[in-house]
């Protein structure tokens, strides 16, 4: 499908008076690379919903907040970091639910695997001393833009601090927006806060405009 095609199934986020962009289409590496550039993601599976939240949730990169005692375990290195080594694993993680169900499903699994495999999906796998996975993070990274997905964290902190290393990963590739959609209480507590879309969509614009594929740095 065309930019063209993409542009008449998605409303224009600018001028849309309601988050919800569009219902249905697919999950493929190319509507999905559309959306993503367009501040558009997608959040529930049958039908397909997309959406384009006002206020939008970012980080700045260069102001986040972890605790002393957070900082104290990344010092001592209680758990293993690695990048793209259990990228399905890592969303498996986040989407386990002991008794609530996920949004992420099949199509999710299926698409950004696809995503992940042509270089525009990323995982943070945390790592315990029995090298068990025990937390992790992903999402896409486009340009100079990041949108994360989700995070998970099956021992304590786990979660947080792959997303610790990220962060400092896309600090030193020059990153300039993070995205993490919607705000919540453990977001908020690592200093996210929200923005007006119209803000958003300008920001996404700059970070977006070289669309490469980010190299993780040594």
């Amino acid at each position: 499908m065309t930019q063209r095609n993409f542009a008449q199934f998605f409303k224009n986020p600018r001028e849309a008076k309601e988050d919800l962009i569009a219902v249905g289409g697919d999950f493929s590496a190319e509507r999905l690379l559309y959306a993503y550039t367009h501040g558009i993601f997608p959040w529930s599976e049958d039908p397909i919903r997309w959406y384009c939240l006002d206020p939008r949730a970012i980080f700045d990169l260069n102001n986040t907040h972890f605790s002393k005692t957070l900082q104290r375990k990344i010092r001592q290195g209680v758990y293993r970091i690695s990048f793209n080594e259990a990228f399905e694993a890592v969303m498996q993680g986040c989407a386990y639910r002991e008794k609530d169900n996920t949004w992420i499903t099949g199509g999710f699994y299926k698409g950004y695997s696809q995503m992940y495999r042509l270089g525009w999906a990323h995982s943070v796998e945390a790592w315990n001393e029995k090298d068990e996975l025990v937390g992790g993070v992903y999402g896409v990274a486009i340009g100079k833009f990041f949108a994360g997905e989700s995070m998970f964290a099956f021992q304590s902190d786990a979660g947080k601090i792959a997303l610790y290393h990220l962060f400092e990963k896309l600090k030193t590739s020059g990153f300039i927006l993070f995205d993490t959609q919607q705000l919540n209480h453990v977001t908020w507590t690592l200093g996210a806060y929200e923005i007006p879309k119209n803000s958003y969509l300008d920001r996404l614009q700059k970070a977006v405009v070289s669309q490469e594929k980010w190299i993780i740095p040594q």
